[in-house]
């Protein structure tokens, strides 16, 4: 018990720090009033915080931490559940582009640990990022062109 009280003092220090960067890049974005933001960001933290929590608990590691958290935030959006019109508010004050850009930091840093697999994979994968990043690319047009003819915007 006492190693879970541990690492969920590192979880939520990650978090609320994650959860600090995403306020002030919200704040940058100019879209929302401070306040709203930061409780919906709040009440991120603590879905997050929940989900995994939930995680570490013997018997339920046999799922991945993604969907205990995934699980937690849907719960809690649900119409039935008593505060999901409230949460719902605040968390929709949140944009998308701010939440991503900590999470790719830390993806850079996690990569950055596992330097020795990065350097065996040397220049075989550049073509592989440039073809993914291309496909990516070019997925994402084609149904945007799609989905604009098939609204008429476009």
């Amino acid at each position: 018990m006492a190693r879970i009280l541990n690492k969920m003092y590192d979880v939520l220090f990650i978090l609320l720090v994650t959860g600090f960067l995403v306020w002030i890049a919200n704040m940058e974005a100019g879209s929302t009033a401070f306040s709203k933001s930061a409780i919906g960001i709040i009440l991120m933290v603590v879905i997050t915080a929940i989900g995994v929590l939930i995680s570490m608990l013997p018997g339920f590691k046999r799922l991945p931490m993604v969907f205990w958290v995934s699980t937690c935030a849907v719960v809690a959006s649900l119409p039935a559940f008593p505060l999901s019109a409230e949460i719902l508010s605040y968390t929709k004050e949140v944009g998308f582009l701010p939440i991503t850009t900590p999470i790719l930091a830390y993806a850079g840093l996690s990569l950055g640990k596992d330097m020795e697999g990065f350097k065996h994979l040397s220049w075989r994968i550049v073509p592989v990022a440039l073809a993914v990043a291309a496909g990516s690319f070019l997925c994402a047009t084609a149904l945007a062109e799609v989905m604009l003819h098939l609204e008429g915007i476009f």
